[in-house]
């Protein structure tokens, strides 16, 4: 079995870019691979290998200033959940498009899981996924908004729009890992929300730890690696990913008449030129062959 980390940190990293050679180095030694993200504002990312690789890296990361506290997520894969090590630098390590917002700073209240359902049972608390629409539609808390977003730079302005629409006061905001929320909730907090609240470790942590039976989660969450998805437990679900746009497959959606294996889906189906299919076609061949040729 692999071990698959999960893990963000908000640190004061103005020197960013001399990390990314280090880290490559101690995840390349130890067979460890994914991505990471290295910014200004800290560090997040994915990473994939055998459990002592991964520690090892895990450790690399923690001695990075301010990032000796990180804490991670752990979940286990029968197979490598990526193919390559990818270390990224960025102006932000999740992008929201507000500079000013700074998820160390002020952040909103954390709630532990075991806390969660209770929270968000509660008539006068908004229960909001700051994820993006395509990740939502896969599994979501039951009652929860979905704000639709194409991505995060959309979410502040959804969040004005949903202030001024409604009149909320109180907010419960959720994510894969957490580290959406800590800009969300900041941000919610900024233009004047006045009681804020996001879910502790995220989806993942609380998939990891709720005993399905006493769970308000629905469905599998999305997760961005080779697996796709995963359910109560960590377990692995059964979505694929598109080749295509890199959406998730429901295994209903590969009997449409629209889904052509590393060429489409029913959800992409119709955006891209017969240039752009015959493309991808071409890939879809090449990648049979390689694994013929294994």
């Amino acid at each position: 079995m692999f071990t698959v980390a999960a893990f963000y940190k908000f640190a004061d990293l103005p020197r960013f870019a001399d990390y990314r050679l280090p880290l490559r180095e101690a995840c390349d030694a130890h067979g460890v691979k994914g991505t990471v993200l290295l910014a200004p504002e800290g560090v997040n990312g994915t990473i994939c290998g055998p459990r002592d690789g991964v520690d090892a890296a895990l450790d690399a990361l923690r001695a990075l200033p301010g990032c000796a506290d990180l804490e991670h997520k752990e979940s286990f894969s029968e197979e490598m959940a990526f193919k390559k090590m990818k270390i990224r630098l960025k102006k932000e390590i999740v992008t929201m498009g507000v500079p000013e917002v700074n998820g160390a700073r002020d952040p909103g209240t954390y709630v532990d899981p075991a806390d969660w359902n209770a929270l968000i049972a509660n008539e006068d608390v908004a229960v909001i996924d700051t994820r993006n629409d395509y990740e939502v539609a896969i599994g979501a808390f039951e009652g929860a908004i979905d704000p639709k977003t194409d991505s995060f730079r959309e979410f502040p302005e959804w969040l004005q729009n949903f202030q001024r629409e409604t009149g909320a006061k109180k907010l419960a905001m959720y994510c894969t890992g957490g580290i959406r929320c800590e800009k969300a909730t900041a941000y919610a907090k900024s233009i004047g929300f006045e009681e804020v609240y996001h879910l502790k470790g995220g989806i993942l942590k609380y998939l990891e730890t709720v005993p399905e039976a006493a769970s308000t989660w629905a469905g599998d969450c999305y997760v961005f690696d080779d697996r796709v998805s995963v359910r109560h437990g960590l377990e692995e679900g059964d979505y694929d990913k598109c080749r295509a746009c890199g959406l998730p497959v429901a295994p209903g959606d590969k009997d449409h008449p629209h889904y052509r294996e590393g060429v489409s889906c029913p959800q992409c189906w119709d955006k891209y030129s017969d240039e752009r299919k015959a493309a991808f076609e071409m890939r879809q061949r090449q990648y049979e062959q390689a694994g013929q040729d294994d």
